[in-house]
């Protein structure tokens, strides 16, 4: 399928259509809820979305339109307001959901009223998702489901969330398993915080205990959850890896302001470090440009693991940048209180942002992952050998 080509009359309906909410509902002085509701209601949310669900039936490729305007008037980053569900369920609830469902459940979304968040990684099945064990099986009307899920960001924070479960461990197991969104308000569902080395406490640890969900809550046929699951890793990978918006921005953006901000510790070693990394910033952001355009043509693929990939790996080699910089500052760190602000502000931002990338080279996916996936779908390599090829779940070793 080819994708649609933003034309002038496409920029100016989006500009046109921004502009006038803007004026409606000045973001300095309008609530975010009711601000990201007229947004949504406009079709700006997702410009790339049918009319009547956040879009505009537009190209995918004016959305950053769309945002600059909105962050240029006062208003926030849409992601920031709902960071799983915006750019990484809102994809998978366009693409399975029935018009009726899809309604009720991304205005919410918008707006921020209704956070989300995905229990699919295991304490057994992080890399190797298709391993995991959390059983879903059939109760009347609806499914019954026990198991615990881990890593789970903001889940402490959400109403709803996207699971993977398995629903038939006599087949292999990428074939076993079901996709639904399931009511963080159930009973049964307990979540438990885990503690990072930043000292907050973002992920969690979720046990599901008898946990009924109706049926009308799957996405995709029975046993077809991996197929599901792949659209939403798709779009969790792109959201994770296209996160600079302009040049210069993001990681490298905090580089090039602590160089300027201390004259006295640059080296010429420094200099051509930081003039690398800034090299390496700026192919990632036109690598995102394709991404975004393959993205555009529907389920994101390889170029969504190449672009994960590389801004996993350039925010960690930016931050190891700033502490050598810092020097024995570096080591300094404000608060591990968990009752601290979650924002990256205050005197140890740079100290706690590096403490916070470490994540980044494993949360959607590991790197070693993001390199098979990109040898084997973009470059046809061989795949790995996998020994419990055409086994049923039930019958692998563990």
């Amino acid at each position: 399928m080819t994708a649609p080509t933003a034309t002038v009359s496409d920029a100016a309906l989006v500009e046109e259509t921004a502009r006038r909410v803007l004026a409606e509902h000045p973001p300095v002085s309008t609530p975010i809820p009711e601000l990201m509701g007229a947004w949504y209601d406009a079709g700006l949310t997702w410009v790339h979305f049918p009319a009547g669900l956040g879009g505009l039936d537009a190209p995918r490729a004016l959305q950053p339109l769309a945002n600059r305007l909105l962050r240029a008037a006062g208003g926030p980053e849409p992601r920031t307001v709902n960071t799983i569900g915006y750019g990484i369920v809102a994809g998978t609830i366009r693409r399975y959901a029935d018009p009726e469902l899809a309604a009720r459940l991304l205005r919410p979304l918008a707006t921020g009223e209704e956070k989300w968040c995905q229990l699919f990684s295991e304490p057994g099945a992080g890399s190797d998702l298709a391993g995991l064990a959390t059983r879903a099986v059939r109760d009347g009307d609806g499914w019954r489901v026990n198991g615990q899920k881990v890593w789970n960001s903001l889940a402490h924070l959400s109403r709803w969330a996207v699971l993977l479960a398995r629903t038939d461990p006599d087949v292999p197991k990428h074939k076993g398993l079901t996709y639904f969104i399931v009511d963080m308000r159930t009973p049964g569902i307990d979540v438990r915080p885990l503690r990072q080395i930043t000292g907050r406490a973002a992920f969690n640890e979720v046990f599901l205990d008898d946990v009924h969900i109706p049926d009308s809550q799957r996405f995709g046929g029975v046993g077809e959850g991996w197929l599901v699951a792949n659209s939403t890793l798709g779009d969790e990978r792109t959201s994770l890896g296209d996160r600079v918006a302009a040049r210069g921005s993001g990681p490298v953006a905090d580089a090039l302001a602590l160089w300027a901000a201390h004259p006295e510790r640059h080296t010429p070693v420094l200099r051509e470090r930081l003039t690398r990394l800034w090299v390496r910033a700026e192919s990632q952001r036109l690598t995102g440009d394709r991404a975004r355009v393959a993205a555009s043509k529907g389920v994101a693929g390889a170029e969504s693991a190449i672009i994960k990939l590389l801004n996993s790996e350039l925010s960690q080699a930016v931050y190891d940048f700033c502490l050598e910089l810092l020097g024995p500052e570096g080591t300094l760190i404000d608060t591990y209180s968990l009752e601290a602000p979650d924002d990256e502000s205050g005197p140890a931002a740079i100290q706690r942002k590096y403490l916070r990338c470490r994540a980044t080279t494993l949360e959607g996916g590991t790197s070693e992952i993001m390199r098979n996936v990109i040898g084997e779908r973009s470059l046809k390599l061989p795949r790995e050998p996998r020994a419990d090829q055409g086994l049923a779940w039930k019958d692998i070793p563990r």
